[in-house]
């Protein structure tokens, strides 16, 4: 694991050490979570695109390019 040194504003700091105590943590394990989940970010964004584009390949509803809802059949019951 690496060392990294921060520049935080005072404020900001205390405001931040209050809540690692409110929530039973550290500031490192806060900038470590947060971090983990920047880094992370990618890989779900296109996960959850994978996911849609197998659902749109797998449907069989009848969207087309050139679909267009019709009014009696969207309001019939």
């Amino acid at each position: 694991m690496k060392t990294i040194t921060l520049a935080i504003d005072e404020v900001v700091l205390e405001r931040a050490r209050l809540v690692a105590v409110e929530q039973k943590t550290t500031i490192n394990a806060m900038v470590r979570e947060f971090l983990a989940g920047v880094a992370g970010r990618d890989e779900r964004l296109e996960r959850g695109r994978e996911g849609l584009r197998e659902l749109m390949r797998n449907s069989k509803g009848r969207m087309r390019l050139d679909f267009k809802f019709n009014r009696e059949e969207t309001h019939e019951r």
